[in-house]
């Protein structure tokens, strides 16, 4: 067992990729949000897409019915706009600290959406989201 977790609420497929490639990057598999968290986890990557400035409802359950406390969360997720991004995990990092987490970073990028940000996340895209990964598993 590992003591490092990639879980994911998304809806569309492309917070999902960002999941699957911080998880590659780790050398792990994404975990299932209905699962409760063991209790040797203590660095959490935690997405989701972004649903009217707000996380997905799975996400939300999950963050409601686990603990938190002294464990290293780093978030990530997709938006049509980064203002909409930059508010879900905003939401996500408040309800995560007061379960006594600490955020360690957060990474998001454009995810398609109708008809905007067409081929997003793209290469380049998923590059970051590993980047992001060694980054935040080499922060103590």
């Amino acid at each position: 067992m590992t003591d490092i977790v990639v879980l994911v609420d998304s809806r569309g497929g492309n917070t999902r990729k960002l999941a699957d490639a911080i998880a590659e990057e780790l050398g792990l598999t994404v975990g299932d949000l209905a699962v409760p968290l063991p209790g040797e986890v203590n660095t959490l990557f935690l997405g989701s897409g972004t649903y009217g400035g707000k996380p997905g409802d799975a996400m939300k359950e999950f963050i409601s019915f686990n603990e938190f406390s002294d464990r290293r969360v780093a978030l990530f997720g997709t938006s049509a706009s980064a203002e909409g991004a930059k508010k879900m995990m905003e939401v996500m990092a408040d309800e995560l600290t007061k379960k006594g987490a600490m955020i360690l970073g957060t990474y998001h990028c454009r995810g398609k959406f109708l008809f905007t940000n067409r081929g997003h996340p793209n290469g380049e895209d998923l590059e970051n989201a590993k980047k992001f990964a060694r980054e935040m598993v080499g922060v103590s």
